[in-house]
């Protein structure tokens, strides 16, 4: 079943109880608020019959008073204490069929006679402050019946109406709140076809549900569009690295196949070679791996750790394979932050190793906290980034050097690791280099163990 038949079977069954419930609410006041009405009316003629009858201002015969009091379609009698009719006045001989009563504590009640309401009031005589008699006044609603009829067919047609005018309402406010759903749709049904994605016209005064739904769709559009672009950029990026080795690989070994067998040193050039780009392209594929099981990973395994002897036990190994100083410069008190240490110290190791090979000087390592972060920054007075680059230094396969990126044997990948572990721990990681002085990349982080990062630095 459609949503807009669900929406107008659903408004219209409620409006249906609505108005069932509404409409025998008004049927049963009326009722009420008529027979009460009539009620007092015949009331009042018995009080005053009996006050004529008790006062002794009768003069003539008591059916003539009777008859002057009577209503259309009624009958008045006189009821002694054994129930026997004393005087009876009449102009419908049916209501005889009604048996009289002496029962006054009962003032009124209803009964049916020939599909019409018959209403008996009883109104006390007293004599010496005892009752001896009472006036027994029935009278045929005819009136009641007419305006019930007429009241009935008035609710029957107003209801009719009403549903009617519902279904229209219904459809038209369907068709209107469904729409910006039915653009949706149209629009998914486009993407799915056509494989391109696109987002939905949305009216800029529109603020409903709806309206945020359509926005949201965009920005999920916007989004998968982005990551789409990414991935054919990455995807892109990939093959040109990797086609470079493969082209190297594939040309020694064709100069293996012709002539290195004779040629020693040929033989060992090419060998070299093709283990060297062997190398570098595991080397890369691992990068790549690394990179894509961080994005799809969201756990880490998070521990206290002290940055001071943290850093001393990353750069130690290193100051002895490249014979270079590492210097560590580190405040009196110590700083503990709570971070996964595999992924820190892969991140400590992306960043001196990119120092080691873009300078040949000292390396300093700073490591510092201000309020709520703590800091580990990395110099080094190497050959710089160019300031018009600084904006893409993060980016995947970038290098700052690309005539030495085969010399230092860089994918463009590491810094891009770098900057996605930090931010899974909420950090932040910030780059200020001037060409040919040197490179400074600062480390932030939250020193408390929390799932936000503060964002006051």
């Amino acid at each position: 079943m459609r949503l807009k038949t669900k929406l107008n079977l659903v408004t219209t069954v409620w409006l249906l109880f609505i108005l069932i419930l509404l409409n025998t609410t008004i049927y049963y006041l009326f009722i009420r608020i008529t027979t009460e009405t009539e009620t007092d009316m015949l009331q009042r003629k018995g009080q005053e019959i009996a006050e004529k009858l008790t006062n002794g201002q009768v003069n003539g015969k008591t059916d003539n008073i009777l008859a002057s009091f009577l209503p259309e379609s009624s009958i008045i009698r006189i009821v002694n204490l054994n129930r026997r009719v004393i005087n009876e006045v009449t102009n419908d001989p049916s209501l005889r069929q009604i048996e009289p009563d002496f029962n006054v504590l009962r003032e009124w009640e209803l009964n049916s006679l020939q599909d019409y309401q018959v209403l008996t009031v009883r109104v006390p005589i007293q004599s010496n402050g005892h009752t001896v008699e009472c006036i027994e006044i029935s009278e045929k609603l005819i009136a009641l019946a007419e305006s019930v009829n007429t009241l009935l067919y008035a609710l029957f047609m107003s209801s009719v109406a009403a549903i009617l005018l519902s279904l229209v309402g219904g459809t038209l406010l369907s068709r209107f709140i469904l729409r910006p759903i039915s653009k949706m749709i149209h629009t998914m049904e486009g993407i799915q076809k056509s494989g391109v994605l696109k987002n939905i016209a949305i009216e800029r005064k529109a603020q409903d549900e709806l309206s945020i739904m359509a926005k949201t769709f965009n920005g999920m559009m916007d989004r998968l569009q982005d990551n789409f672009d990414k991935q054919q950029q990455f995807v892109s990026d990939a093959s040109h690295e990797l086609k470079t080795p493969l082209t190297i690989i594939e040309s020694y070994a064709n100069l293996l196949r012709r002539w290195g067998m004779k040629d020693e040193a040929l033989q060992r050039e090419s060998i070299d070679a093709i283990y060297s780009e062997a190398i570098r392209m595991k080397k890369m594929t691992q990068q790549l791996l690394d990179l894509a099981s961080l994005e799809k990973e969201n756990t880490l395994d998070i521990q206290q750790i002290d940055l001071l002897p943290f850093c001393e036990e990353v750069a130690n190994p290193l100051r002895k394979v490249y014979k270079r100083e590492i210097k560590l410069i580190y405040p009196d008190e110590p700083v503990v932050i709570w971070a996964d240490e595999m992924k820190m110290n892969q991140v400590l190791l992306i960043l001196l190793d990119n120092a080691l090979k873009y300078s040949k000087g000292k390396i300093e390592i700073y490591v510092s906290k201000k309020k709520e972060w703590a800091f580990i920054k990395i110099k080094d007075y190497g050959i710089g980034i160019p300031k018009d680059e600084l904006s893409i230094i993060f980016e995947r396969f970038y290098r700052v050097d690309k005539a030495r990126h085969r010399e230092t044997g860089g994918s463009g990948l590491g810094l891009s690791i770098a900057k996605h572990i930090v931010s899974m721990h909420f950090g932040k990681i910030k780059l200020e280099s001037e060409e040919g002085k040197g490179t400074e990349v600062t480390i932030c982080l939250p020193i408390k163990n929390s799932s936000k990062g503060n964002s006051e630095l």
